[in-house]
């Protein structure tokens, strides 16, 4: 775990303002990394898992930026973000939407509550609007080729904050004429930050038209730059040491953004056991495991027991480095299940039938979750 919000803001780290938009949210460590080294004006790359809350990293800082500037900084386009697909830019759009909504909420006054149930949340956020008198203080919009001109000509007349949009049409927007000529403009003028999501994903050509498009930007921008970038795991080496890995990060996110970033400014993820490590695994227990049918009524706490559940965490999909624990290399079900049968002695195909009714009951204790 890291710091939470409301200790960042009262330490200057971010805006006071961050605490009402994040509800005093507790980061994990590798974001309170990212962030500070974002409040310092640093480029950095994360390096994380799916779903670990890599995006709060740059959101954190575009934010707090924005904040801090006011209204001197009114109309003028300050942040781009750009994704690979057109679906990660809707998710990102609606996560800003709820980010707005904390915002509201966070004015209504002592005593006043609002129901948001069966609301979507566009109409939670106008009806917020009304209560409260006041408006989010950070505009976003997104630039995809899915909005209608109504919603184009809007954004050039009042461009906002914070772009969403992909590589493809941000090459489009800084090239062709027209009425992206206003957008265009707006950016070269005042952009700060170019952050790129799933940076893992800009290979081979793509890589390059990606970074000769990140160079032409901050060669045309009337300001200095601070490139963020997001990825899973971009080294997958059984060799390597952490800080070598590290250093591979920070080598390939330099010739992508064109600038010089170090080791210190590569946040990997920090692991812990989902499951704890209170369990021995022996072969006996394991091949007990395997051989007894999983009922999928079972509870989670049941699950946490499981010597075949344990077992896969500390063998397949963790492994300590440094006195740290990391991802191991993905395996296939198949390749797993051929361990499985070494370890235990018993025949592959029973062992796959195991594992693959062990993923579904773990899918159905996280389908509980709220």
């Amino acid at each position: 775990k890291g710091s939470k919000i409301q200790k960042l803001t009262e330490n200057g780290v971010l805006h006071s303002d961050l605490k009402k938009i994040f509800n005093d949210y507790e980061l994990y460590k590798h974001q309170d990394e990212a962030i500070k080294l974002g409040s310092e004006g640093k480029e950095f790359i994360v390096t994380s898992g799916t779903g670990s809350g890599k995006s709060l990293t740059y959101m954190a800082t575009i934010f707090s930026h924005i904040l801090n500037a006011g209204k001197t900084i009114s109309n003028q386009t300050q942040a781009i973000i750009v994704y690979p697909m057109n679906a990660l830019i809707n998710s990102q759009n609606e996560e800003i939407k709820k980010y707005e909504r904390n915002y509201l909420k966070s004015s209504l006054p002592k005593g006043v509550s609002y129901d948001e149930q069966n609301k979507v949340l566009d109409e939670q956020i106008k009806e917020l609007k009304e209560i409260v008198g006041d408006i989010f203080p950070i505009k976003y919009g997104q630039y995809t080729g899915q909005e209608n001109e109504e919603t184009r000509e809007g954004m050039r007349k009042n461009p906002p904050h914070i772009l969403l949009t992909n590589y493809m049409m941000l090459e489009l927007i800084l090239t062709r004429g027209g009425k992206d000529v206003e957008i265009r403009n707006n950016i070269l003028e005042n952009i700060k930050y170019l952050v790129f999501d799933e940076l893992h994903t800009y290979r081979g050509r793509q890589g390059s038209d990606v970074s000769i498009l990140i160079r032409r930007i901050k060669a045309n921008a009337k300001y200095k730059i601070t490139c963020i970038g997001t990825s899973a795991t971009m080294i997958s080496s059984e060799t390597a040491t952490i800080s070598e890995q590290k250093q591979e990060v920070a080598k390939i996110g330099s010739l992508i953004f064109g600038t010089d970033i170090t080791e210190n400014q590569i946040v990997n993820e920090f692991l812990i056991r989902s499951i704890g490590d209170s369990i021995q695994i022996f072969s006996e227990s394991v091949t007990s495991a395997v051989t007894q049918k999983i009922d999928f009524t079972w509870s989670f706490a049941e699950f946490e027991k499981h010597h075949t559940a344990n077992w896969l965490e500390e063998n397949i999909a963790l492994e300590i480095m440094e006195g740290t624990l990391v991802r191991r290399k993905p395996l296939t079900i198949h390749k797993i299940s051929e361990l499985l049968s070494e370890y235990c002695k018993i025949n592959t195909e029973q062992c796959e039938l195991h594992i693959i009714d062990l993923l579904e009951w773990a899918n159905l204790l996280n389908s509980h979750i709220d």
